[in-house]
């Protein structure tokens, strides 16, 4: 079984912004292989499926982004999940957006839905897809540039990177993360 964790915020409010492409990409993905994320368990919106012949647990935490890792602990204590199952999918400020980058350990640099999942883990060894959002221009707040929507001139680059997002996590169903890497990483 693998279970595939993304990031973002509950609400309708946060739907469309940068720091939920994550949860567009687990959408996605669900649509791709007719899996509902709505059963509410461990702090979480969780949708189960088969996907390529595999077990696959998609997870969207409702803890907001801050606190995604109580989610992520919950879900590991209550279903004795592995580690090395797991792929977190997130916005990342240092990846241009439309580019997907894939790491299997490093730092939270400073997102904190990463840095959360390596407190309640204890560990920074797990799978992961950063999807680009870029930065912003200088004297933007953070917080504001990641809770702001897509604009439209980066529509297509976002839907791009959430197909290839998503086709990457298929791939790693049925490979190595490392085959993963090198084929998505470019």
């Amino acid at each position: 079984m693998k279970w595939i964790v993304g990031l973002g915020n509950p609400g309708p409010q946060y739907e469309k912004t940068r720091h939920n492409v994550g949860f567009m990409a687990l959408d996605q993905l669900a649509a791709r292989h007719g899996i509902t994320i709505n059963q509410s368990k461990c702090k979480a919106l969780i949708g189960e499926g088969v996907i390529g012949g595999v077990k696959t647990v998609l997870i969207k935490p409702m803890t907001y982004m801050n606190l995604s890792g109580e989610s992520v602990r919950a879900y590991m204590d209550y279903y004795k999940a592995d580690l090395n199952d797991l792929i977190v999918v997130y916005d990342d400020l240092d990846t241009e957006v439309g580019k997907i980058r894939l790491r299997y350990q490093g730092s939270a640099g400073g997102h904190n839905g990463i840095k959360s999942i390596i407190q309640h883990t204890g560990t920074q060894q797990f799978n992961r897809i950063r999807m680009g959002i870029s930065r912003p221009e200088p004297g933007y707040a953070i917080v504001d540039y990641v809770l702001g929507v897509f604009p439209k001139k980066e529509k297509e680059a976002l839907e791009s990177m959430i197909s290839e997002t998503c086709d990457a996590l298929e791939y790693s169903l049925d490979n190595t993360f490392e085959r993963t890497m090198a084929k998505f990483n470019k």
